[in-house]
């Protein structure tokens, strides 16, 4: 195998391709940018390492994004976590975040994401917005995944994942249109032995070894093309001027009615807890205030 990158892979995705069958994967390993948005939280163990798998996978399915935007992965449920969300754009940068978590103190999926719906969401900068929705397994994040992929008309794709509160990582494997091979029995033969294969991989595998080892370990027998890693950061996209916007869906006259009462208007961001603060000239276009100025 082709793994010529012999540096820790840190936080990153890699690709890979069997030579000799049409299938690709990918690799995902998130350290510093999971760490860094568990830190902005009190997470319980169980939910971090919920989160953790979200993220991995939201980087997974990101890697196939031929536009520019954003794939997110949402689960509404009626257990200890009422929403858990992770999100990933074309460039890898991630954010995640488990609302209503406080008291979240459960270890396994049933308890915190009790009767869950899975929302996948392609959301680019331009075209349209598309949602598919499945029922949360009580069993794995993975597997509500792979059922998702199952009932809907999309290239077979199988993924494994993994975190521990510290690391988070996973492994995808997706057939491709066929090229190399176009007769359907061969195709169904390699891509039930890439699958086997995978199958015995283990979570300290996933969150332990570089890709090119794991890889190595899988599949010793088979000829597989790994590419150079493209590098995953945690990055908010928050701002100054979306939140703004946000405050323009509101009604003036509400927003007069807080200036008044506090002189200023806060908001936080529940991904990265930064502030921001709105006064009265900060409002002008908003308040519709004649002579006022916006500031950025």
């Amino acid at each position: 195998m082709d793994g010529s990158n012999t540096t820790g892979d840190g936080d990153c995705a890699r690709r890979f391709l069997f030579d000799d069958a049409d299938i690709r994967g990918e690799c995902a390993a998130l350290e510093d940018s999971y760490r860094d948005i568990l830190e902005m939280h009190q997470y319980a163990p169980g939910v971090s390492r919920l989160l953790g798998e979200f993220l991995a996978a939201s980087v997974l399915l990101s890697t196939n994004l031929k536009f520019e935007g954003k794939l997110v992965l949402q689960v509404r449920s009626e257990g200890q976590v009422p929403l858990l969300m992770a999100e990933c754009d074309h460039e890898l940068r991630v954010r995640g975040i488990a609302q209503g978590a406080e008291q979240a103190t459960a270890g396994d999926n049933d308890q915190l994401l009790t009767n869950g719906q899975l929302a996948i969401t392609i959301d680019p900068l331009r075209g349209q917005r598309y949602q598919g929705i499945v029922p949360f397994s009580g069993d794995s994040l993975a597997q509500s995944l792979d059922a998702y992929f199952e009932q809907s008309e999309q290239l077979k794709t199988r993924i494994w994942l993994a975190a521990d509160g510290d690391r988070a990582g996973g492994l995808l494997l997706q057939q491709l249109p066929a090229q190399v091979a176009r007769d359907d029995s061969v195709r169904q033969r390699q891509w039930e032995h890439a699958c086997t294969l995978a199958a015995t991989v283990r979570d300290e595998d996933i969150l332990d070894l570089e890709a090119a080892t794991l890889l190595r370990r899988l599949y010793a027998e088979d000829p597989v093309r790994l590419f150079e890693p493209l590098p995953v950061l945690f990055q908010c996209s928050c701002s100054r001027e979306r939140t703004l916007g946000a405050l323009a869906t509101l009604d003036p006259a509400d927003l007069r009615e807080l200036l008044a009462e506090r002189g200023a208007i806060t908001l936080d961001c529940e991904f990265c807890n930064q502030r921001y603060r709105f006064e009265e000239a900060d409002l002008g276009d908003v308040l519709g205030g004649p002579g006022s100025k916006t500031l950025h």
